[in-house]
């Protein structure tokens, strides 16, 4: 089931660490919103007392769409109307929520690698994994850095609730229309539960492989080289959760996390012809350099208490690391000629990011004011980063260290029996980076005068002129610890003047920080202190809302618009070198939303539909107005959602239909607008004694269809030129036992 809990898009600062064990787990346990608790809100309250925008994807509507479509980023951009189409790559680059980029979590852990966003934060579990996903949407400081766009938190799945031994298994094939082998994949996933009185555990692993994909003719979709690609892979998974309740209120949990996915690299690109309307293809052949791959290792611990001196305590403790490799070529950024004078050298990134962090709170109703609920607490968080060329060793971003120490309070107050709602917090951010004295890559530039003396270190005649003024050399920049601190607050007020109507209005503030490695491994210039580099400063970005929703009998309803702005902020602009660089611009984004959901009086009917119309507007050029739209690697086409879903015993069925609608943008060119295209996928369903067996097909029209990304983004580029997929069809089999 897909829940929609739409309330306003509040950033409530609170610390619950998301120990989703003593969750409800199924939105069919919980059939109204005060039931409902939402791990990512970092509260025990319900949702129904929090002003904020939620959907969840329940274990059933995940479980769909990943079938259909692979992955819990496909699978939450497929509902969610204001999420961004996918690019259907392994990059998330561009990928937005609302126009803005959301962070992902695992159990409230932060995925991303903010100091050089390498876009991978989207595969580092394996959905077999995941119990649900909790999409909370804005600008908000919940996780710390990072929410601009909202927060996609997935909680991991539990132990079993009774003594003894519980295991689900699942077998799954994937073939594109025609059913190549080539185009064929699998998927085989195992987790076994136990529980025996206070101790209990889940341990499984997964391996997936992928075949290449297929667009609407039949034709190999084109791999990306670089960035790196989800057809043509495998990816490796183990998973492991170990609880023991301490006491009746009491419980300590470990979970550990392991993820990998990497390119076979059995294909190489063949170039499509834009101007002909030919997307890019791809035919066997061999790579160069290592394949593009992702790995995500994540640990965790958490101590909570529901009953500790009549409230709720939790303190969680994690460490995780990624390395991201992309994929390579004979760039002109990567060239030296001390090692190739040819001017062909081959080379290829890799990100290398780890993080230490912490988050500590305690939350209690107000003695003898019982309808006051106030939270306080404090997180912790430390990264360290680095991007280097894994066939030479050369460092191109330099190791940076994140280090951000949060304290934070919040209050909820329930007034006239609940008809109207107040809550409001502060978190206080103090943020530091610390960057060492480095080089950057050797590039073209003018010899600089080292001695001080007025003149080019190659004047040796000392007539002015440099002997060699254009120089392969590098760049030396001065490191240094620039900061920041700012108090980030929120606010916001539901009114519920009958059972099942709802207004609400909020204010919230979120950040996040520019690509930092983007920012200092393009540093071109002679005598820069990265303490007085303009570009390290911070998003803040604020997120305002009001909408009206409708809850009861057969229809739930909602409507919101929000409007959200940032002075200073971060959009990824395209080089000559085809390499994005960060420019800081202000930025203003708005928004439609509206959603209707219809439980007909055929039973097991229900009917949906959601709309979301997004603008977004840039000062791109010297007039400072803030009238240039921004462009498809910054905002989201606007989306129509159909669905019918049906259940009847054993049977379970859903029809769904993505209306992705054209987009102009106000630029010199024609070639960036977006012409729109619209996909229909199915899924059926049976349980039996031995398992449920179930079909599902992407695409069920088999539509040719040019990637919203490909369409506007690179569009002098027929090597970025990528169809989306053909009809696919996934047959499965779930056991539990």
């Amino acid at each position: 089931m897909f829940v929609r809990v739409s309330l306003p898009a509040l950033a409530v600062a609170l610390a619950w660490p998301t120990v989703a064990a003593a969750q409800p787990t199924n939105t069919d346990d919980a059939e109204t919103d005060a039931e409902i608790i939402v791990s990512a809100a970092r509260t025990r309250l319900p949702a129904s007392a929090l002003p904020l925008t939620i959907d969840i994807v329940d274990a059933e509507a995940l479980q769909q769409q990943v079938q259909i479509s692979g992955s819990t980023v496909d699978a939450v951009s497929a509902l969610l109307p204001s999420f961004s189409p996918t690019r259907e790559k392994l990059s998330g680059s561009g990928e937005s929520l609302r126009g803005r980029s959301p962070l992902y979590a695992i159990n409230g852990i932060p995925q991303s690698t903010p100091i050089r966003d390498g876009s991978r934060d989207g595969y580092t579990i394996d959905p077999f994994f995941i119990d649900r996903v909790e999409v909370i949407y804005g600008s908000n400081a919940l996780q710390g850095i990072g929410g601009t766009g909202g927060v996609v938190n997935q909680v991991t799945v539990g132990a079993p609730k009774e003594d003894g031994v519980a295991t689900r298994t699942l077998l799954q094939a994937t073939a594109a229309d025609g059913f190549d082998g080539a185009a064929m994949g699998g998927k085989l996933g195992t987790l076994a539960g136990y529980r025996s009185g206070a101790f209990d555990a889940a341990v499984g692993a997964t391996f997936e492989r992928r075949g290449a994909y297929r667009d609407g003719h039949g034709n190999n979709i084109g791999v990306d080289g670089t960035q790196g690609e989800v057809q043509d892979s495998d990816s490796w998974s183990v998973f492991g959760r170990f609880g023991y309740q301490l006491s009746p209120s009491a419980r300590l949990e470990l979970i550990a996390n392991r993820f990998e996915l990497e390119g076979n690299g059995h294909y190489v690109l063949v170039p499509g012809d834009r101007d002909r309307g030919i997307p890019a293809s791809s035919e066997r052949g061999t790579i160069e350099g290592d394949p593009p791959s992702n790995r995500a290792e994540l640990l965790s611990a958490a101590l909570t208490d529901d009953d500790l001196g009549g409230g709720t305590f939790a303190l969680q403790g994690f460490f995780s690391r990624t390395r991201d490799v992309f994929g390579g070529g004979a760039f002109a950024t990567f060239q030296d000629p001390a090692i190739d004078p040819n001017g062909q050298l081959f080379d290829q990134s890799a990100n290398l990011s780890r993080k230490v962090g912490g988050k500590i709170s305690y939350e209690r109703a107000v003695p003898g004011v019982e309808d006051l609920t106030v939270t306080a607490g404090f997180d912790a968080l430390f990264d360290r980063t680095e991007q280097y060329l894994v066939q030479t060793g050369r460092t191109w971003v330099p190791q940076t260290d994140f280090r951000s120490l949060a304290p934070f309070a919040q209050a909820n107050l329930a007034l006239f029996d609940g008809v109207v709602r107040l809550a409001g917090g502060l978190r206080y951010e103090d943020v530091r980076l610390k960057v060492g004295d480095f080089e950057t890559l050797s590039h073209y530039g003018r010899n600089p005068d080292h001695d001080g003396d007025g003149r080019n270190d190659e004047d040796d005649n000392g007539d002015g002129i440099p002997d060699n003024l254009d120089t392969y050399r590098p760049v030396f920049v001065s490191g240094g610890s620039p900061s920041f601190n700012d108090v980030l607050w929120n606010g916001g007020v539901i009114v519920e003047p009958i059972e099942g109507l709802r207004a609400y209005g909020s204010y919230a503030e979120g950040y996040t920080i520019a690509d930092v490695g983007r920012i200092l491994r393009g540093i071109s210039e002679e005598n820069v202190d990265v303490d007085n580099y303009l570009a390290l400063e911070p998003v803040i970005s604020n997120n305002r809302e009001i909408g009206l929703e409708w809850k009861r009998g057969p229809i739930d309803a909602g409507i919101s618009y929000f409007w959200s702005s940032s002075d200073l902020g971060s959009l990824l602009v395209l080089g000559e070198d085809g390499i994005f660089s960060v420019s800081r611009q202000p930025i203003r984004i708005e928004g439609l939303e509206a959603n209707l959901s219809w439980r007909t009086p055929l039973p097991g009917l229900t009917l949906s539909a959601a709309y979301s119309d997004i603008q977004g507007q840039t000062a791109g050029d010297e007039d400072g107005l803030i009238d240039d739209d921004l462009d498809g690697a910054n905002i989201s086409p606007d989306r129509l959602n159909l669905a019918a879903d049906y259940r009847n015993g054993p049977f379970s069925a859903r029809l769904q239909s993505r209306f992705y609608l054209s987009r102009s943008f106000n630029d010199a060119s024609t070639e960036t607008d977006f012409e729109g295209y619209t996909l229909l996928d199915a899924y059926l369903a049976y349980q039996t004694g031995v398992g449920e067996f179930a079909l599902a097909v992407q695409n069920l029209t088999d539509a040719f269809y040019v990637t919203y990304d490909s369409d506007t983004v690179r569009t002098n580029d027929d090597s970025r030129f990528f169809a989306g997929r053909g009809r696919t069809f996934t047959l499965s089999w779930r056991g539990a036992f």
